[in-house]
C-alpha cells in the first residue's frame, strides 16, 4: 500500500509505530548531517527526519536529490520531535525514515505553494492545478462541499426533491446575454446555456414536484468583476402553494442551518425592510446593516441660502461620520478625490467639523451661519467629534454616491467586520424598470415575477409613474451588503402572464415564440408558486469574508473571461465550422 496514514492524523501518543506516508515535499531543510523535509498531502503536513548517524547513506543521498513538490513515499517509525511547533497538528512528532521512494519527481514549481504565495492571479491560473495544493485554497474548497453537503441535508429534511433540468436550452431576450451554442444536427439554428432553471422549475410545479431545489451551474455572458463569473452555481428553490411568508422562513431556515453547520455560528432574527426604504435609507437595495451611517436629507435646509451648487441640486444628502472630526485637510482632499473618480461620479464633497468643543467648521462657512450648521448637525444626529460629510445633485445618482461613500468610510473606521453577520430581508421590489436607451419598461427580477395583487390594476393604465410605482412580490436576502439569495412568487395565470408579457413590449406572437411552452402548460392547472435562488459560490465568500467568489471554485476565469490554464475560449477547426454551418468572420486588421 502507498499509506498507512495520512499526513495529519499522527500524534505524540503513536510513537514507537512504524508507519507509511504518501504526499509531496513541501519544504526541505539540509543542514549537512541532518535533513528534513515536509511531507504534505491534503490532510496536513508530516515531518521527515533523515540522520547521517543512524540513516542509510544512499537513502540519504536520495534525500538530499530530492526537489520541492516530488512525489514521495517514506516509511520509518514515529518519534518525538526534538523542536515542536503548534504550527502544524504533527507539530510533536516526526517519522526517522528507514525507506524512501520517489513516486514522481517534479520541476520547480513557478511559485511557493505556501498560503503566502509569490505567485500573481494571472501566474497562479495558469498553473492552477499547483495552486490547488495550497492549504487555503484546498480549505476553501473543502469549505464549499460541506455547505452543499448540509444544504442538501437540509431541503431534504423539507421534503424537497432534487430535479436536474437542461443545459441546451432555448434563448431568452431579457436580463445578461446568453452563451449560444450552435446546433450541428439542425443548421442555423443555436441553444442556449441557462442563465437559471426558471421556466422549468416552474413547470417542475405545474408537474406536481410540489419542492423542487438543485445546486447548479448558471451561464450568462456578461462583464467580469471580482463577484462575478461566466458560470457560476445557484442553489435553486421552488415551491407549490406558498405565499411570500412561507419562502422567507423556509429560507431563513436554511441559512440558519448552513451557518450553524459550517461555521457554528447562531444568527439572529432577520429583520426586513422595503426596497423604498432601503433606497431611502442607504441609498441601496443591499445595505451593509452591520454599521449605522444612515443618509439625512438635508435639501430643505441647505438649499436657499446662496451656495449655488446646492441651490440647483435636486437632493443634498448627508452621512455622519462618528468620530471622524479630527479628520486632518490631507484626508478630507483624499476622499474628495476618491469620490470624484469615475467609478463615483460626485462632483466634490462638502464637510462639516462638529468640535469637541461644540463649535462647528465647514467647507462651506462662507454661505451658512453657525445656526445653519447646527440645524444640519441636530438633523443628523451629530455628536461633538463626529464629521458630516455632505453630496448633491439627481437625487439618484447622488444617493449611490453616497452609498459607496458610506461604505468605504465603514471599512475606513473598521466597522464592517468580516466575522460578524446580519442579515436582511429587502421586499416589496418594483415591479418594472425604465430603460431610456431602450424606451421600455423591464422586469426588476424577471418576467415571471407577480405584480402585488392590490397593484394588478394598475397594468392596464399608460401613466408611467403608475407603472413605476407597481411593486412585486419579490425578495431579496442580504448578508452584509452582499445579495446572496433573491425571489419572488410566480405569475401562475396565464391571462396575467401574457399581459406582463405586453407590459415588457413583447407582442402575443413573440411571448407565444418564447414562451409558449409555459404559457400553454398554465393552462392545465398551476398552482400558486414561487421561489429563490442564492447565489452559491457568493455565499461561500461572504461567510468567509472573502473579497472574490474565485477564491471558492476550484477551476475560474479571470477578469476577461478566459480559462488561463486550459487557454479558452480558443479557435476551433474549420472542419468543425463547417459541420456547423458557421461562417467566421476575421478581426478588422489593425490600422
Amino acid at each position: 500500500m502507498y499509506r498507512t496514514h495520512n499526513c495529519g492524523e499522527l500524534r505524540l501518543s503513536d510513537a514507537g509505530k512504524e508507519v507509511t506516508l504518501s504526499g509531496w515535499s513541501a519544504t526541505i531543510r539540509d543542514k549537512g548531517s541532518l535533513l528534513w523535509i515536509d511531507l504534505r498531502d491534503r490532510y496536513g503536513i508530516t515531518q521527515l527526519v533523515f540522520d547521517e548517524n543512524y540513516t542509510d547513506k544512499k537513502l540519504f543521498d536520495v534525500a538530499r536529490s530530492i526537489g520541492r513538490e516530488f512525489v514521495l513515499q517514506a516509511t520509518g517509525t514515529i518519534i518525538e520531535r526534538a523542536s515542536k511547533t503548534t504550527k502544524i497538528a504533527t507539530g510533536d512528532i516526526e517519522i526517522k525514515v528507514t525507506d524512501l521512494r520517489i513516486l514522481n519527481a517534479a520541476k520547480t514549481p513557478p511559485f511557493t505553494i505556501t498560503d503566502d504565495t509569490d505567485g500573481g492571479d494571472d501566474l497562479r491560473m495558469k498553473y492552477r492545478y499547483l495552486d490547488l495544493r495550497r492549504p487555503t485554497v484546498q480549505q476553501n474548497l473543502f469549505f464549499r462541499s460541506n455547505l452543499a453537503i448540509e444544504t442538501r441535508k437540509y431541503l431534504a429534511a423539507q421534503d424537497f426533491v432534487e430535479v436536474e433540468t437542461p443545459f441546451l436550452i432555448k434563448s431568452t431576450p431579457e436580463g445578461a446575454r446568453d452563451f449560444v451554442v450552435p446546433s450541428r444536427m439542425n443548421k442555423g439554428q443555436f441553444y442556449a446555456l441557462p442563465q437559471s432553471p426558471q421556466t422549468f422549475k416552474q413547470i417542475l410545479m405545474v408537474s406536481g414536484f410540489d419542492k423542487y431545489f438543485q445546486i447548479v451551474k448558471c451561464f450568462r455572458d456578461e462583464d467580469l468583476r471580482a463577484d462575478r463569473q461566466p458560470e457560476f452555481t445557484q442553489i435553486d428553490c421552488e415551491m407549490s402553494f406558498v405565499h411570500q411568508e412561507d419562502i422567507l422562513n423556509t429560507f431563513e431556515g436554511l441559512t440558519k442551518h448552513l451557518f450553524k453547520a459550517a461555521l457554528d455560528v447562531e444568527l439572529g432574527t432577520f429583520p426586513r425592510m422595503t426596497y423604498d426604504e432601503a433606497m431611502l435609507r442607504y441609498g441601496s437595495d443591499k445595505p451593509d446593516i452591520r454599521f449605522g451611517m444612515e443618509f439625512c436629507d438635508l435639501t430643505d435646509v441647505a438649499k436657499g441660502k446662496g451656495f449655488p451648487v446646492f441651490d440647483g441640486a435636486e437632493s443634498v444628502l448627508a452621512i455622519c461620520a462618528p468620530g471622524c472630526a479630527e479628520y486632518t485637510r490631507k484626508q478630507i482632499d483624499e476622499l474628495t478625490e476618491w469620490v470624484k473618480r469615475p467609478q463615483i461620479g460626485a462632483k466634490g464633497l462638502v464637510y462639516v467639523k462638529c468640535e469637541a468643543d461644540g463649535s462647528l467648521k465647514s467647507s462651506v462657512d462662507k454661505f451658512y451661519t453657525p445656526d445653519d450648521l447646527k440645524v444640519w448637525a441636530e438633523k443628523c444626529g451629530a455628536k461633538p467629534g463626529d464629521l458630516l460629510f455632505l453630496l448633491c445633485g439627481e437625487d439618484e445618482k447622488t444617493r449611490k454616491q453616497l452609498c459607496e461613500l458610506r461604505l468605504e468610510m465603514g471599512t475606513r473606521l473598521g466597522l464592517r467586520d468580516p466575522k460578524r453577520f446580519e442579515p436582511l430581508w429587502v421586499v416589496d421590489f418594483p415591479l418594472l424598470e425604465w430603460d431610456e436607451d431602450e424606451g421600455r419598461f423591464f422586469a426588476m427580477h424577471h418576467p415571471f415575477t407577480s405584480p402585488k395583487p392590490q397593484d394588478i390594476v394598475k397594468m392596464e393604465s399608460d401613466d408611467h409613474k403608475v407603472l413605476k410605482s407597481m411593486r412585486a412580490d419579490a425578495y431579496d436576502l442580504v448578508l452584509n451588503g452582499v445579495e446572496i439569495g433573491g425571489g419572488s412568487i410566480r405569475i401562475h395565470d396565464r391571462d396575467l402572464q401574457a399581459r406582463n408579457f405586453k407590459l415588457l413590449g413583447f407582442t402575443p406572437e413573440e411571448a407565444e415564440a418564447q414562451f409558449g411552452f409555459l404559457l400553454g402548460a398554465f393552462e392545465f392547472g398551476a398552482p400558486p408558486h414561487g421561489g429563490i435562488a442564492f447565489g452559491f459560490d457568493r455565499l461561500n465568500s461572504v461567510m468567509n469574508g472573502a473579497n472574490s467568489i474565485r477564491d471558492f471554485i476550484a477551476f475560474p476565469k479571470n477578469n476577461q473571461g478566459r480559462d488561463m490554464m486550459i487557454d479558452a475560449p480558443d479557435g476551433i477547426k474549420q472542419k468543425q465550422l463547417d459541420e456547423l454551418g458557421i461562417a467566421v468572420v476575421p478581426p478588422p486588421a489593425a490600422s
